[in-house]
């Protein structure tokens, strides 16, 4: 039961960011594309903010896939944790810890979501457990 667990914490957590990533590379989902996303970037301080979005976008993108599958998880967990941590301290982390204010609550749970299964491993139902 516990890589079935594994294996639906993986699936949302990874699709989801897909999705983020895809709305900051496509502007797919509502999202603002990366002309879009990187002119907010700007805004808040993040320079070159093209190329923020697209580092950004790519690691949400790439991270997720990676994650979803359970492939290469450790990288996968870093790529999902690096995002969540600049999210957190360039746009969250000023507002305190609840979402309700904008705050970092979502994004501190979802970092510890990629911690702990980049350091638990992904399961059984996972490409890393046919390939290692």
């Amino acid at each position: 039961m516990m890589d079935l667990g594994l294996l639906i914490i993986r699936l949302v957590v990874g699709l989801l960011f897909i999705g983020h990533g895809a709305q900051k590379l496509f502007g797919w989902f509502g999202g603002h594309g990366l002309e879009g996303t990187g002119g907010w970037m700007e805004s808040i301080g993040m320079k070159p903010g093209v190329t923020m979005a697209l580092l950004a976008g790519l690691s949400e993108f790439i991270g997720g896939i990676l994650f979803a599958l359970g492939l290469l998880t450790p990288l996968a967990g870093l790529m999902i944790a690096g995002t969540m941590v600049i999210a957190i301290s360039k746009v969250h982390g000023k507002n305190g810890l609840w979402a309700t204010q904008n705050g970092y609550e979502y994004n501190l749970v979802l970092l510890a979501v990629a911690i702990g299964i980049a350091f638990s491993g992904p399961g059984q139902y996972a490409v890393d457990a046919f390939l290692f």
